[in-house]
Formats: structure tokens, sequence, C-alpha cells
């Protein structure tokens, strides 16, 4: 359902923006807005997971590294979103 409703959101032409992870700095993630919060936690989720892992959304999962990138990125603000990520979900 989660998914179907990212296309649905990423399908509406006024709502068209593009996340530059590469530059998103901690303190600009945690004020961003719900939806693009919750965008880019689906992409990483997404983006951390082995090649072969089956096609699954595991929400436990999903709301746990949730929790870690955000105590992370609450206690330092200035490092950029990867960096985190990679740091926690490598």
């Amino acid at each position: 359902m989660l998914a179907a409703a990212l296309v649905i959101g990423l399908a509406a032409p006024a709502a068209a923006e593009k996340f530059d992870l590469s530059t998103l700095s901690c303190k600009q993630f945690l004020s961003s807005s719900k939806d693009d919060i919750t965008i880019t936690l689906a992409w990483l989720d997404a983006y951390y997971r082995d090649e072969d892992d089956p096609p699954i959304i595991d929400t436990e999962r999903l709301e746990a590294n949730t929790k870690k990138l955000a105590q992370y990125c609450s206690e330092n603000p200035n490092v950029g979103v990867i960096t985190a990520a990679d740091k926690l979900f490598d």
C-alpha cells in the first residue's frame, strides 16, 4: 500500500521534486516534510538491501532503521544523510 501511495504521489506533476541525497544533511532531512522523509526512507531501505533480497517491504525493519537514522541525525545534524545511512545500514 505504501508503494502504491508513493507511485501515485510521485506521478502528480504538481508534486514533482528532485532529491539530491548526496548533498542532504541530517539537519535538512529531519526538517523535511513528512512526505519527503517517507520517500527518502523508502529509497534508503531499497538502496541498502542486498541485490538478491526478495521484493518485500519489512515494516518492522523500516521502523527500526528509521529510529536509528533519526537518533543518529539528531546527534549529528551536520553529517550527510547518506554518510549516516552508510554508517548505520551498510
